[in-house]
């Protein structure tokens, strides 16, 4: 079903972004704005703007889901966009858009539990034969619990969200010392960043490179990669520097991991876009499955580039109905 008005979720660069590409295919547009937000340049490269989340701080305003149906409606629009961050992860608000008849553009709810919930997504990634760095289940209240979990895997540990993504939440732990500051740290940081407080341990991998495979799938059950882009320069675990392809890939490793990527998508159905984050042991070239963001990444740009595919434009075509390999 063609879209004819679109409605971003989120702020600031991504809005435009999306705006942009509707734009290009003769869509017209719709923004929404803290009130922390009302000079922001997003609200006014839309063709619509609205208040969203009055008397709400500037996090909080964009993450009401039911404000986002009732704008989109009064507006007009008939899908929604989610951009990344915020809300863009959510199964609940894929769910609240497909029961207000909008088209949400992204993955469908059932794939974002599946992956966008890194314990979960572990778990697909062994049942698909994905090899996976050793972790802990979803962490219990019991910080007695966690620390038995802990001495499990064996430190050095890295404290990981199970929801979102950013680094939000994260945390290297040495020893046990650390273990009950870091742990109630990490989840009070998850839970202003994602209303989610829910943590896991992971394995770390001293020398390790971050590679990560673009993914993007139709509704019509074909699913591509658009190649891998490396992102192991990070600083506090946010990437700095994204190099397509990675220079350290040689053809059969960089086979084996699009096509371990290929697999996850797969199982999961996935539709839109997508990206599968992989550590690579840069001692041993093996590499493991550490999360899939469900949702276009704030690197997608680099992928564009080498490709030349816009990926946003290509996340709303598919969401119309195309099939991939068609103009």
């Amino acid at each position: 079903m063609p879209i004819k008005k679109i409605l971003v979720a989120n702020r600031s660069e991504i809005a435009i972004r999306v705006f942009r590409a509707a734009n290009e295919l003769g869509m017209k547009t719709v923004a929404c704005f803290a009130e922390e937000d009302k000079l922001a340049l997003h609200r006014f490269k839309a063709d619509e703007a609205y208040l969203i989340g009055k008397g709400k701080g500037p996090v909080e305003a964009y993450l009401q889901i039911d404000e986002y149906i009732r704008i989109a409606r009064i507006s007009g629009a008939d899908a929604i966009h989610p951009g990344y961050g915020l809300l863009s992860e959510s199964p609940e608000f894929a769910e609240a858009c497909e029961a207000a008849g909008l088209v949400f553009i992204g993955p469908r709810a059932q794939t974002m539990r599946d992956l966008g919930n890194k314990v979960a997504a572990r778990n697909m990634a062994i049942a698909c034969g994905v090899p996976v760095v050793p972790a802990t289940a979803a962490l219990p209240d019991d910080l007695d619990e966690v620390a038995r979990m802990a001495a499990e895997i064996g430190y050095p540990l890295m404290l990981k969200a199970s929801w979102g993504g950013g680094g939000r939440g994260m945390r290297r732990i040495s020893s046990e010392t650390e273990l009950k500051t870091e742990v109630s740290e990490g989840r009070r940081e998850a839970k202003a960043a994602f209303g989610k407080d829910e943590m896991y341990l992971e394995k770390l991998i001293e020398r390790a490179r971050h590679v990560e495979v673009q993914l993007i799938g139709d509704d019509h059950g074909n699913l591509v990669h658009l190649f891998e882009r490396d992102c192991s320069v990070q600083r506090r675990n946010q990437k700095v520097v994204e190099r397509a392809p990675a220079p350290y890939l040689g053809e059969a490793a960089r086979r084996d991991l699009t096509e371990a990527a290929l697999r996850l998508g797969r199982a999961a159905n996935y539709r839109g876009a997508g990206t599968v984050e992989f550590l690579m042991d840069a001692d041993s070239g093996k590499f493991y499955f550490i999360e899939v963001n469900p949702r276009i990444q704030v690197e997608h740009t680099v992928t564009e580039q080498v490709t030349g595919i816009d990926i946003v434009k290509a996340q709303i075509r598919l969401l119309e109905g195309a099939v991939l390999g068609t103009p």
